[in-house]
């Protein structure tokens, strides 16, 4: 029998969200568990602002009949999306303007 994750830890998960780190390899283990954080949260917070702005669009759209609160949800989820890729392409994003700088 052959298990698909046997080799996989926690970090495999959440190395998605992590940075990598690149020029910032000389932060403290504790600095980067606190960016870490922050940016999960970040992402966790986006998440939420799309869902909010899903709910205000469904909501507006068909039960109050509100074209305003539909807009406002189409505004959420795209500002939530775009939060989302934002926080998720930091680490790249300073990688590439630190390699440019060098």
């Amino acid at each position: 029998m052959l298990f698909a994750a046997d080799k996989g830890d926690i970090n495999t998960i959440i190395g998605g969200i992590a940075p990598d780190w690149g020029p910032f390899g000389s932060l403290g283990n504790e600095a980067k568990v606190m960016i870490e954080v922050v940016m999960a949260v970040a992402i966790l917070i986006c998440l939420g602002i799309a869902i909010w702005g899903a709910a205000k669009q469904r909501i507006g759209a068909t039960a109050l009949r509100d074209t305003f609160s539909a807009e406002q949800g189409k505004g959420l989820i795209v500002a939530g999306l775009t939060g989302v890729f934002i926080i998720g392409s930091l680490g790249t994003l300073f990688t590439i303007v630190y390699g440019m700088a060098v």
